[in-house]
């Protein structure tokens, strides 16, 4: 089994907004609501993205190369960070945007990678993650099947991998969810397949894990009203509390099959809730049963319900009172 099995993935992202401070609450936030691991992205600017590069539609606040060097963080900083999620007892791992991220993180110890959607077909990069050969999470959120394949190929040689199912929209729809391509990845790699949220709610997550996804990364801010390409799409606290607990609940469900033949556990609610075989009204002795002669009432630790054509046609051995609870012994 994997590292992620059954874990919950705050994706801190650029949340922070370069403010290092911003990041250690949110590490010590995504511990307390029982997040597992504290993602983050590591931006080194000058390596990743050229000056005149366009911003995505879903944020154009400012450009892409000043947001990155802003919100870059110093390898010390970095060093911090891991020290932080060390001291939340939270598992610390990142996306790389350039080889020199990878460096930079193998520098700094991260405990595992994630390799973005854009960088699905940076086959430099993710050679350089395989050779740490540190678990992988690899995001699907805009590639096709040929561009995983030779993803799939070039990680395979490194450490633990598994895919996570993503569609790129911030804020995702219901129709884009793309739960039905869990399953397909399942098939296709024989590896643990992921979830990777951008939708609004905790609809898809539950989903996901209930079709079988080992994990879930969801964006964790303080407040969406917060700065930055990030925030609107994220999970507020009290949210993402609620969806810790569902997915737990969820996977717990599913870990434990239920034997619907062992009937032991609801003795007593058998015997409190189910019907036995009375009499519907006074009986002479030697009167042949008739159904009309017969009432179903609790409980149910006499002659069941179930048998009632049995009974009809036997004959009673005494007088009975109605409300009489049959037993075996009644009948010649």
């Amino acid at each position: 089994m994997t590292v992620f099995h059954n874990s919950v993935i705050a994706e801190i992202g650029s949340v922070h907004d370069g403010s290092f401070g911003n990041a250690c609450k949110l590490i010590a936030l995504a511990a307390e609501l029982g997040a597992d691991w504290a993602k983050f992205q590591t931006h080194i600017a000058e390596a990743e993205t050229l000056a005149n590069a366009p911003s995505p539609a879903y944020f154009r606040g400012e450009p892409r190369m000043e947001y990155f060097r802003r919100t870059g963080f110093s390898l010390e900083q970095w060093r911090g960070l891991k020290t932080k999620a060390t001291e939340a007892k939270i598992n610390f791992l990142s996306s790389p945007f350039s080889l020199e991220a990878v460096d930079l993180l193998e520098a700094v110890g991260v405990d595992a990678y994630k390799i973005p959607s854009g960088e699905v077909t940076n086959l430099p990069l993710l050679e350089r993650v395989a050779a740490t050969r540190k678990p992988t999470l690899l995001s699907s959120g805009m590639s096709d099947w040929a561009e995983l394949d030779r993803a799939v190929a070039a990680l395979r040689p490194g450490g633990p991998l598994i895919i996570m199912q993503c569609t790129s929209a911030y804020p995702c729809p219901p129709d884009s969810w793309g739960l039905n391509v869990i399953g397909e990845m399942s098939q296709r790699y024989r590896l643990p397949v992921g979830f990777s949220d951008h939708s609004v709610g905790l609809a898809a997550p539950i989903a996901a894990a209930a079709l079988g996804a080992v994990c879930i990364e969801k964006h964790l801010t303080f407040s969406k009203k917060m700065y930055g390409s990030d925030a609107a799409n994220a999970m507020e606290p009290e949210g993402f509390a609620a969806m810790v607990d569902g997915l737990h609940e969820t996977w717990t469900a599913f870990g434990s099959p239920v034997n619907k033949d062992d009937m032991s556990a609801f003795a007593d609610m058998k015997r409190i809730f189910e019907k036995s075989i009375v009499s519907a009204r006074a009986l002479d002795a030697g009167a042949i049963l008739k159904f009309e002669d017969l009432a179903f009432k609790k409980p149910g630790d006499g002659i069941s319900a179930t048998r009632f054509k049995e009974v009809i046609g036997k004959q009673v051995r005494q007088q009975l009172p109605a409300d009489h609870k049959f037993t075996e012994k009644d009948f010649k």
